[in-house]
């Protein structure tokens, strides 16, 4: 067994015992089939693809936005006065950050319809961030037009739609690939903060683009999550809402022995302060499918400067146009196809296409029009991904 796995499964566990005192009852995990906890992380393992689809069939035009969960306390002010503070302050480096690369894909399709989403009405879940007055500059727009195949270019097509079932409704999320076969989203995508509770029949559709699915529509195997979010004793400056670890990794199951990585693509994805500056600063690209913009038809892309925030359990606050189906969806660095390097040398964090974080939240205030992401640790995308890969070593 991969001695690296071992050794941080060890620590998780020593660290899940001094947070929860090893308590959570066999009981409680048992919520739903298939729940394992492994220190602090918990997993859930879902039936077969066609058992999977026949059981929970998912509704993929009627499928509403996840609502995206609201900062009740970021105000216009407050939004300011921490912009102001990030900016002026002189913090000292001692940054230590990592990172796993990325790769382009061969491009084939795979292609299936879905079917052309309703009209999706504005229930409160898909009214809109955008004013600014965070004083965050930011510019959101179509990644791909109605007409255009930018969804099949890498690297957007690494980034697609999420459709579950939760309850007895069919929602979307976004997420994103960082391997062949597995997807990173927001925790709140996948469970029910503080329940014990999966949501379920999760579909990710890469490269999404109205009711086409070029490249497929996967279904999960499993999912992982932090045990803390689940049992809801994560470190959370709104519970629930603004926390340190809404992070999730989906395992797919693969089809044909095949993932859509080897296809689409896939991202980087970095860890501890990767892609920021000393002072906290970054530059992010953000992909998703918010309702609110094209009805959640095309991929939509957000890019804005970003800051990391102390008093919101350090998460990344940017400016952003989007909205409820946007959760989930990747927040890269240094996005985009890189230039040839002829008369300059790298900078600082040179690798492409690197998620840093996924949208968590949005502001309830008109003002700032400002979303935030839970920072990408060690302790959860890190492990997360160690642990999921440490059994599902296909997939990865």
């Amino acid at each position: 067994m991969n001695t690296e796995f071992v050794n941080l499964s060890k620590s998780l566990a020593r660290a899940s015992c001094t947070i929860l005192g090893c308590a959570l009852s066999a009981a409680v995990l048992a919520a739903q089939p298939g729940m394992k906890q492994m220190g602090a992380i918990t997993s859930i393992s879902l039936p077969d693809a066609g058992a999977h689809q026949a059981r929970d069939r998912v509704d993929y035009v009627h499928a509403k936005p996840k609502a995206l969960p609201i900062a009740t306390n970021y105000s216009p002010d407050v939004a300011r006065s921490e912009l102001i503070g990030l900016l002026s302050s002189v913090a000292a480096s001692g940054r230590q950050p990592g990172f796993s690369r990325g790769q382009v894909g061969d491009g084939q399709e795979h292609p299936v319809f879905l079917g052309k989403p309703a009209v999706i009405p504005d229930d409160g879940g898909v009214t809109s961030q955008e004013w600014g007055t965070s004083n965050l500059p930011f510019s959101t727009a179509r990644a791909d037009g109605f007409t255009g195949t930018t969804n099949k270019t890498y690297p957007f097509r690494a980034s697609g739609k999420l459709f579950f079932n939760e309850g007895t409704s069919s929602f979307i999320c976004s997420a994103s690939l960082i391997a062949k076969g597995l997807v990173v989203t927001a925790a709140h995508c996948v469970a029910d903060f503080g329940k014990n509770t999966f949501h379920t029949a999760f579909q990710f559709v890469p490269g999404y683009k109205s009711g086409a699915a070029p490249y497929g529509n996967w279904a999960a195997k499993s999912v992982y999550v932090l045990t803390s979010y689940l049992n809801g004793t994560d470190s959370c400056a709104q519970s629930g809402v603004v926390c340190k670890d809404d992070v999730a990794v989906i395992v797919l199951a693969a089809q044909a022995s095949k993932y859509p990585g080897t296809s689409t693509g896939f991202y980087a994805y970095g860890w501890d302060g990767y892609g920021f500056t000393s002072n906290s600063l970054t530059h992010v690209t953000q992909i998703g499918y918010p309702a609110c913009l094209d009805n959640g038809e095309i991929m939509e892309r957000n890019d804005s400067q970003g800051a990391s925030s102390a008093a919101n359990s350090n998460n990344t606050i940017i400016g952003s146009l989007m909205c409820g189906g946007s959760s989930g969806g990747p927040w890269l660095v240094n996005f985009g196809k890189r230039p040839n390097l002829t008369a300059t040398t790298s900078g600082t964090d040179p690798q492409i296409n690197t998620v840093i974080g996924t949208t968590s939240w949005g502001s309830t205030s008109t003002g700032p029009k400002s979303q935030g992401a839970a920072p990408f640790l060690s302790t959860n995308i890190k492990g997360l991904v160690t642990t999921a890969c440490g059994a599902n070593a296909g997939a990865c």
